[in-house]
């Protein structure tokens, strides 16, 4: 399944080696929030080090307009991962460009250097090969360990691999060879769990996941544009109208695979205080909305999820930011952790409410790339990937 080649692979001794990392993490009051990326990042840094090397890092963060934005700075970030480090870690004020370049050229073996964000540079989004070749000036060797952004082709993680040789790093290699393998060669049977708010950002993964799975339980805001389809009406629950012939024709091929809510929670606001009760699926009284998974779905989706092989989840059974409304998806995180499936759960939002019902440490593998993880549920090949050397 996967033939890159691995940064093991890879002569680093006496090397500067340019890291694509995935740095894109919650930057509060010029504090680091959550340091998910960071900590998935450290495997491959600290090899490097081992190995003899000078390590060059570079990541977006963000959504600057291709210009410098001191709210969107890595400097924050490069103070984090000093104090996580042995290393001396150094930043640099800009990832091409003179001032770039001397830091890069005064780094020493067994030192890490932090450049900036790579958004500042308009090329970085265009995939700019003049950018790309810049950044990969400053090195000897070309390391990709950024998944949460490999479904992107951008210069930094793809434009570079033209001019470096170039290899995965330890977390890439990760990601690809749970979310691959799951796939690939599932343990069967395969479930898969898909919710969040809308189908259409999920249809090609259905579409795939058809093809591939056992069973595929479906919940969230999407679930509503399945009802609706079916000629429920839903009142004021979010439906994707402009795809309900999708969602029909999706169930039509799906031959009984999707599994829709029995019942559901409803609520007469979207609100956290909101009234709420629990009904049968069926038509939603008016001025009510579907806000989460009822009970006796929680216990068939549970079912399903203990007698399986393999488990991949994508996105919220419901509005989990509402206390009230958090228990849909809760349960079915404790269904992945208690059964003995392989659980895998991709990026986004599904990874915060793994994290926030505290089993994150009872799950097989939690993706650090929500859109990249979709897209290789989809099949796709992404960009980041295919840009490496083969073995």
């Amino acid at each position: 399944m996967f033939n890159k080649k691995m940064v093991t692979d890879l002569d680093v001794k006496g090397k500067k080696v340019l890291v694509r990392v995935d740095f894109n993490v919650p930057i509060e009051n010029g504090k680091v929030g959550d340091d998910t990326r960071i900590q998935a990042a450290l495997p491959t840094i600290e090899y490097l080090l081992e190995n003899g090397a000078a390590v060059i890092l570079c990541s977006h963060l963000g959504r600057p307009k291709g210009e410098f934005d001191p709210q969107l700075s890595l400097k924050p970030v490069a103070e984090y991962l000093d104090s996580l480090m042995d290393a001396p870690v150094k930043f640099a004020e800009d990832c091409i460009g003179e001032k770039a370049r001397k830091a890069a050229a005064d780094l020493d073996f067994g030192e890490v250097l932090v450049l900036e964000n790579t958004r500042f540079h308009a090329g970085e989004k265009k995939n700019d090969p003049e950018m790309a070749k810049e950044l990969a000036s400053l090195a000897d060797v070309f390391v990709n360990d950024a998944f949460g952004t490999a479904h992107r082709a951008h210069a930094s993680n793809v434009g570079v691999a033209d001019y470096l040789p170039a290899a995965a790093g330890f977390l890439l290699e990760k990601e690809i060879k749970y979310l691959g393998n799951a796939i690939a060669e599932p343990e069967r049977p395969f479930v898969a769990i898909l919710g969040g708010a809308k189908v259409s950002d999920k249809i090609g993964v259905i579409d795939n996941l058809i093809k591939k799975s056992d069973r595929i339980l479906i919940g969230g805001g999407m679930a509503n544009t399945f009802f609706k389809a079916q000629g429920y009406e839903m009142a004021d629950s979010l439906v994707e109208e402009d795809v309900l012939d999708t969602a029909k024709n999706l169930l039509d091929i799906a031959g009984g695979k999707i599994v829709l809510p029995v019942d559901v929670v409803i609520a007469d606001d979207f609100a956290a205080d909101a009234n709420h009760k629990i009904m049968d699926v069926g038509d939603v009284p008016a001025g009510w909305r579907i806000l989460d998974i009822g009970p006796r779905t929680v216990e068939a989706f549970s079912d399903i999820i203990k007698r399986a092989g393999t488990v991949v989840w994508n996105g919220p059974m419901g509005v989990f930011e509402f206390e009230t409304f958090a228990k849909g998806t809760f349960e079915v995180a404790k269904a992945i952790a208690e059964s003995d499936a392989t659980g895998i759960v991709g990026g986004g939002d599904s990874a915060s409410a793994i994290k926030k019902s505290g089993l994150d440490d009872k799950i097989t593998h939690i993706s650090t790339g929500g859109g990249a993880s979709l897209e290789m549920l989809e099949g796709k090949t992404l960009p980041g990937l295919a840009a490496l050397d083969d073995k």
